[in-house]
């Protein structure tokens, strides 16, 4: 089986590191691997905290994703030798104020009907976790299941794992998709080279609509969100736990890594291809980590970055076969690209090889879309 994966990003990689392991002659085309939204990522490993209102099949998805992650990271660090920075200490969800835990106590006794685990704390328990926290903070849950990786860490790993199972890596563009006999038969790279394969997988995050070559209504409409990040870096502990926080009913993250930097992050904006940081998106984070964290303005800046997440009609993954036989989607992933890399890995790897499917992707075949885009 020969398999031709656009896109080396986290999703596109443990795909090929899976289907390889399985077996397959596997080619991921990508200009830069390991980069784009994976390196702007801040990593939470939290479905629970991510949990929305309608959601249920992608927070089954999500759990089974984090509930594969110890394992998944396992063999992916004795395989490398390489950390991934791979944390299960629980997430820490606070209110800054009364509307805000409003929220929070709906949420967790919607958590409750559906069996997962969290507790509510008072303001003052919060602050027995997390010392840092700011006076007013009214009260929080915690998520103790959840945790965090370093998507920067994990990416780069992920590389690895498929330079050692001998998949091929062409850094060029894909422009566009072989078609034969009415069939995906390959990629076309941006020089002209054909690639040809028995099948072939689109994960190019929210380039993924846009090569030449796909008939009419073949993938559905893949949009960028973009999401601006802060790096900071302090010397003694702050935070011991990623800490998620809503300030007047906006949302701020900060995740801290074992070396001393801490993430902030992230906005969600619908600018289409714009990667530019603003002082807008930097003030609002700011901002909101400031009111729960005051002491968050004595830590050393390092970095800000921009990335573009891929979204879906509905904000959930696309993952299986396409309306042209040999062509399947794995992109979509939204919010939670890097939460949902381990079982997604599995899924596309299972659907690449004609192996068994795990039910929990059959929510989120492509074909849901059929009716909006023919």
């Amino acid at each position: 089986m020969e398999i031709v994966i656009i896109g080396a990003g986290v999703i596109g990689l443990a795909t090929a590191w899976r289907a390889a392991a399985g077996g397959a002659a596997v080619t991921l085309v990508d200009p830069a691997p390991a980069s784009g939204a994976s390196s702007v990522a801040a990593g939470m490993l939290t479905p629970v905290s991510e949990l929305t209102y309608g959601e249920e099949p992608l927070l089954r998805l999500g759990l089974a994703s984090r509930d594969r992650y110890g394992a998944f990271v396992a063999e992916l660090e004795e395989l490398t030798g390489l950390g991934t920075g791979h944390r299960t200490d629980g997430i820490l969800e606070v209110a800054f104020d009364a509307d805000d835990l409003t929220y929070l106590d709906d949420l967790r006794r919607f958590q409750d009907e559906l069996g997962i685990p969290a507790e509510a704390l008072t303001g003052r328990e919060c602050r027995r976790l997390e010392p840092m926290l700011a006076p007013g903070v009214r009260g929080g849950l915690l998520a103790p299941e959840d945790g965090s990786i370093d998507p920067r860490r994990l990416a780069p790993a992920l590389l690895a794992a498929c330079e050692r199972l001998g998949v091929r890596l062409v850094r060029r563009r894909a422009a566009g998709i072989l078609v034969e006999r009415d069939a995906a038969a390959g990629v076309r790279l941006d020089d002209g080279t054909p690639v040809r394969a028995d099948k072939v997988l689109l994960a190019a995050g929210p380039w993924s609509d846009g090569l030449e070559g796909l008939p009419p209504g073949t993938v559905p409409p893949v949009r960028p969100v973009k999401g601006q990040v802060i790096r900071l870096r302090t010397a003694v502990p702050f935070i011991q736990r990623s800490t998620r926080g809503l300030v007047r009913g906006s949302s701020v993250y900060l995740v801290p890594r074992a070396d001393g930097e801490i993430v902030v992050g992230a906005t969600q904006e619908e600018l289409g291809f714009d990667t530019r940081v603003t002082a807008g998106g930097l003030w609002e984070l700011l901002r909101d980590a400031r009111e729960l964290l005051p002491g968050i303005t004595e830590l050393e800046f390092t970095e800000v970055s921009a990335g573009l997440r891929p979204g879906s009609p509905d904000n959930a993954p696309m993952m299986g076969p396409t309306a042209l036989p040999g062509l399947l989607l794995g992109t979509g992933h939204f919010r939670n690209g890097i939460l949902l890399t381990p079982v997604s890995a599995d899924i596309l790897a299972a659907m690449l090889l004609d192996g068994p499917v795990p039910d929990v992707a059959r929510p989120f075949s492509p074909d849901r879309f059929s009716s909006e885009v023919h």
